[in-house]
């Protein structure tokens, strides 16, 4: 099927990006073909996570909104976003001399406004944000392992136990994880009993003043400032945490 050409923005796939890309997304299966470009769905995405726009304030020369978003939800609910992360994190470890698989990690948590539209939200009063808290576990390179996003006014140790059940099982090669002060406590503990990992906690000295790079637990700073680059990201827009989560993997994408 032939499609008009339109100008591109910013945003959009390069040729070597959809190269890259378009061997992981799902195939079709039966039924009619497909009457839609799958590489401009994804530019929709793209163009929306980028700007920060509402579904219904899609560009009209991108497919239309409502063809986007159901690319978008089936592919959140089945799993999809999530594996296509891990398949293009698992090349890219490969491609700089690493295992696919780490064997250590690093955790922490990002608390997030909400928009009324969020149907679940709590006030961290730590941070005095009103809306959810994003937590995120992430290799060595920065690259998310997995993300769980839920209302902010669960505290990290709690959010971490979560976070930390849902990946039982999933990194056979993941020995250690380090994190800061604010999971220090019983969780360490429980992590070597139920998990076999250990949970290193990398303490702030309090002799040094203003900003400090900590070791290791700099490298999700910075996958924070990668997430920030995405005005999407900037608040929680979402009705539904699942897709917050997704919108996370598709920005690590």
């Amino acid at each position: 099927m032939r499609f008009m050409r339109r100008k591109s923005y910013p945003s959009d796939l390069s040729d070597e990006e959809w190269a890259k890309l378009k061997p992981h997304l799902p195939t079709h299966g039966r039924g009619a073909p497909r009457r839609v470009n799958m590489r401009e769905v994804i530019n929709a995405l793209r163009y929306l996570l980028r700007t920060g726009c509402q579904w219904r304030m899609l560009p009209h020369d991108l497919p239309p909104w409502e063809k986007v978003y159901y690319y978008f939800s089936q592919w959140r609910n089945d799993g999809t976003w999530e594996r296509i992360n891990r398949e293009l994190r698992m090349e890219v470890r490969v491609s700089v001399g690493k295992d696919p698989e780490p064997s250590a990690a690093i955790l922490d948590s990002q608390s997030v406004k909400s928009t009324e539209m969020g149907e679940a939200r709590g006030y961290d009063a730590g941070k005095k944000v009103n809306g959810i808290k994003r937590h995120l576990l992430v290799d060595t390179l920065g690259l998310v392992l997995t993300v769980m996003v839920l209302t902010a006014d669960i505290q990290d140790r709690d959010g971490a136990r979560l976070l930390l059940e849902k990946v039982k099982g999933r990194f056979p090669r993941l020995q250690k994880i380090w994190a800061d002060g604010g999971y220090t406590g019983t969780l360490v503990e429980w992590v070597k009993q139920f998990c076999h990992w250990v949970l290193d906690i990398v303490k702030r000295n309090d002799t040094v003043k203003g900003f400090a790079v900590l070791p290791h637990r700099w490298m999700v700073e910075r996958t924070f400032g990668w997430l920030n680059r995405f005005r999407r990201l900037s608040k929680d827009y979402e009705r539904l945490p699942a897709s917050g989560e997704a919108m996370v993997y598709l920005a690590m994408m």
